[in-house]
Order: structure tokens, then C-alpha cells, then sequence
């Protein structure tokens, strides 16, 4: 592997902090990066199987409860305007970045994915 390549020196420290490995390009398999320069494979980068702690699901659950006791009690008991204000904190600690987050809130609510959409464009 060409590690002198200034390439491979410029995304030495991300591929660190990734956790993954520079590979050979020769050597790529079908799910690494490969990186070119001037039109030339120089290196491969392999990412590592993802080393999250909990699923993304757990990630949503974790910012429910909070919200959850935040105002008060089990979100599907709230009224209608708490959980909207449930909606808008969730969004705001990033809830709806996670994949199926729509789905996992509603069936929180007790409402419909529609629903928390609805919450959401209203606020805007």
C-alpha cells in the first residue's frame, strides 16, 4: 500500500477516527471504498461493522422515555397539544434522524405516522 501517497496521508486521520482500515486497492472486496487518484486506484478503505452500542430503535426509545417524563407521564395519555410539544422535542434531540423513527413515535403517541408528520409541518 502506498502510505506515502499524499492521499492516503490526507485521510489517514479519518479513517482513524472511522475505526476502518486502509487496504491495499488491489485487495479491495466489493463493499470498500476505493479511492483513486489521476484516474488510478491508490488505496481502499474497510469500514469496520458498525460498533453501535444499541440499535437505532434503542436510540429513539431512550429520547421517548425522556420526553416522556419530561412532561409528565406515558406519551399515549398525553392531550393532543402535548403531544405535539412531545413531537417538537423529539425533533429537536434529533429523534427523527434515526431510520423508521416516524413509525417508532407514532405507535408511541398512539397516533399515526401521518399524524406526527402533521405535528411536525405545523410547526414550521
Amino acid at each position: 500500500m502506498p502510505e506515502q501517497h499524499p492521499l492516503v496521508q490526507a485521510i489517514a486521520p479519518l479513517v482513524e477516527r472511522l475505526d476502518a482500515q486502509l487496504v491495499d486497492a488491489a485487495e479491495a472486496r466489493a463493499d470498500d471504498v476505493t479511492l483513486e487518484w489521476d484516474g488510478e486506484p491508490v488505496v481502499a478503505v474497510r469500514l469496520s461493522p458498525a460498533k453501535a452500542p444499541e440499535k437505532p430503535e434503542g436510540g429513539v426509545q431512550s429520547l421517548l422515555a425522556g420526553v416522556a417524563e419530561e412532561l409528565g407521564g406515558p406519551l399515549r395519555d398525553l392531550s393532543r397539544h402535548d403531544k405535539q410539544q412531545a413531537v417538537l422535542l423529539l425533533e429537536a434531540r434529533g429523534a427523527f434522524e434515526y431510520r423508521k423513527s416516524a413509525e417508532i413515535v407514532a405507535e408511541a403517541l398512539g397516533v399515526t405516522r401521518f399524524t406526527v408528520y402533521n405535528y411536525l409541518n405545523r410547526a414550521r
